[in-house]
């Protein structure tokens, strides 16, 4: 057995230890930990729409856990305060819904310096493997296979770590626990309990050990996350799981740079109208964050193929059209759209860009409000030019009714969702993971829904997260004033809240999506050579759905 011990110093740029950034954070007051869990109350207890579901599946009471941690905060260190705070909001199994550490965990994020994925063998047999690395070494290189992760053998320590996270089925937990196994934003997560790991890994048929440290980076830009998430003219329409999106581009920082050097160039390009830009944008999205594209070649020959990566970013009008341009570069024989990783956005992004598939008129998603006071008078608001005046009524009536939930409408007006028609005549397949979330499990089942093509999964769900989401700021815009339930939160903590329950349509018109979200019509599990030659098994596989 031959043991490397890699150098603890850091291995990014601008990166400190983990020992060295704990040593920046701060506690919390008793006075503060008392607004926060009283805020926390309010949310749950008052606007968190799948409560009921919540309880009934899951057999938990957040409620009353908020309440014996009021009791007992005082006797807590700091970091079982936030242990606990982040444990009752992840057993709830929703990632739309946080408790978001303050400053300065929720700026920064923890890693290793390897990205580990997955690929199963010809007998189903799931294996792990580095494939790329922010430093350089003799042995542990891509393509090798990690064996254990601190002596427990490596399968097994994927799912201690996916049972730390909050996705609503197996699969999705299991996901979220694998990518956190090697980056975690410290927004949702706190920092690693130990200082380094020691990762065993097979090279050339030889075993060999590495230990590695945790370093601490600002490479997720949370705020720039949350404010395309959740503010302007689009912030009642917010579908994101906040903590994938944090993941996207902390992976992407450390081991894509040439994907933040394309993003760059195309934003100095897009200001600029000349030859060199009308040659990039060819080749290239006008938003190379957003979207990737390229003809590909398989055993039925070249057809289309296109990755949406976030409904973040840009606004519906400019989301559609770049969509629109990108289908009349691609060949029209027919299309696979890749959203595997897509933690969601702005749900209108995903909703629009259905009708471009179809000839028939798209049905949207349902939403509803859970109903009572507190929810009526955010229905009844302003703001947003009044986003959701139609659900008044139904919620007014429950009072006299009863009902759990107020009628559900779509987000939007239907002329909207419809108003420009089929732009693509080929065949679509749909392919999708585990890590989909919320606007994008929207999108999926609008997909299914309106029965305009067949879905490829990787995974046997998307991640079910079938909501709108506020954040705690927002609801304080919304209802503000000295009256208002929602308080100034403090340290930079924050917290968000699904407010909106989405229903299905079609076939399976009013399941919820929470907690069951997309099951596929076909499974594919990812190959070796998908994780390191560009999902060639994969695109192969989706193609044969195609014909």
């Amino acid at each position: 057995m031959v043991f490397t011990i890699e150098n603890p110093e850091p291995l990014f740029k601008g990166s400190v230890t983990l020992a060295n950034f704990l040593e920046t954070t701060k506690e919390l007051t008793l006075t503060e930990r008392r607004t926060i869990v009283d805020q926390a109350l309010i949310l749950i207890d008052s606007v968190y729409v799948h409560l009921p579901l919540k309880k009934a599946m899951y057999a938990v009471n957040p409620v009353q856990r908020l309440k014996i941690l009021r009791r007992q905060m005082k006797t807590l260190s700091e970091r079982e305060f936030h242990h606990e705070m982040l444990q009752i909001f992840k057993e709830l199994r929703d990632l739309h819904t946080n408790y978001i550490l303050p400053a300065p965990y929720n700026q920064h994020t923890a890693f290793l310096p390897f990205l580990m994925e997955e690929f199963y063998d010809a007998n189903n047999k799931r294996h792990y493997i580095v494939s790329r690395l922010t430093f350089h070494h003799d042995t542990f290189v891509p393509g090798v296979e990690i064996t254990d992760w601190n002596g427990v053998p490596i399968d097994q320590a994927v799912a201690i770590n996916a049972d730390r996270e909050a996705g609503s089925n197996k699969a999705a937990r299991h996901v979220r626990g694998l990518d956190a196994m090697t980056v975690r934003p410290m927004a949702m997560s706190l920092p690693p309990a130990e200082q380094w790991v020691i990762v065993g890994y097979c090279s050339n048929s030889q075993n060999y050990k590495i230990q590695l440290s945790w370093q601490v980076n600002k490479i997720s830009s949370f705020n720039e996350s949350l404010t395309l998430a959740a503010t302007g003219k689009f912030a009642t329409a917010n579908g994101l799981d906040l903590n994938m999106e944090l993941t996207n581009n902390a992976r992407k920082v450390l081991f894509a740079r040439n994907a933040l050097e394309l993003s760059k160039h195309a934003a100095d390009l897009r200001g600029e109208s000349n030859k060199e830009g009308e040659d990039f944008f060819r080749r290239n999205s006008r938003y190379p964050n957003t979207f990737q594209f390229r003809p590909v070649d398989t055993p039925q020959g070249q057809i289309s193929y296109l990755r949406i990566r976030t409904f973040s970013y840009p606004e519906p009008e400019t989301f559609v059209n770049e969509v629109i341009r990108i289908l009349e570069l691609l060949p029209q024989r027919g299309l696979i759209i890749d959203v595997r990783g897509n933690g969601g956005g702005i749900i209108m992004n995903g909703e629009r860009i259905l009708q471009l598939f179809s000839s028939s008129r798209i049905e949207a998603e349902r939403m509803h409000f859970i109903n009572n006071e507190i929810t009526l008078a955010i229905a009844n608001s302003d703001v947003g030019n009044g986003f959701a005046k139609e659900w008044v009524n139904s919620i007014d009536l429950s009072t006299i009714t009863g009902s759990i939930y107020s009628q559900g409408f779509p987000i939007e007006s239907p002329d909207l969702t419809n108003s420009l028609g089929r732009r693509y005549n080929g065949n679509a397949v749909l392919v999708t993971d585990a890590r989909c979330y919320s606007t994008t499990d929207i999108f999926a089942a609008g997909f299914q829904d309106n029965k305009i093509g067949k879905i490829l999964g990787v995974d046997d769900n998307t991640g079910a997260g079938g909501a709108n989401v506020f954040t705690h700021d927002f609801l304080r815009e919304i209802l503000p004033g000295s009256d208002s339930p929602f308080k100034k939160l403090p340290g930079d903590t924050k917290m968000r809240v699904a407010i909106r329950q989405t229903t299905r349509v079609g076939d399976k018109a009013g399941l919820p999506l929470e907690d069951l979200g997309i099951q596929p019509d076909a499974i594919h599990r990812m190959t070796r050579d998908d994780v390191l030659y560009e999902n060639r098994d994969l695109i192969a596989v989706a193609a044969a759905l195609l014909f």
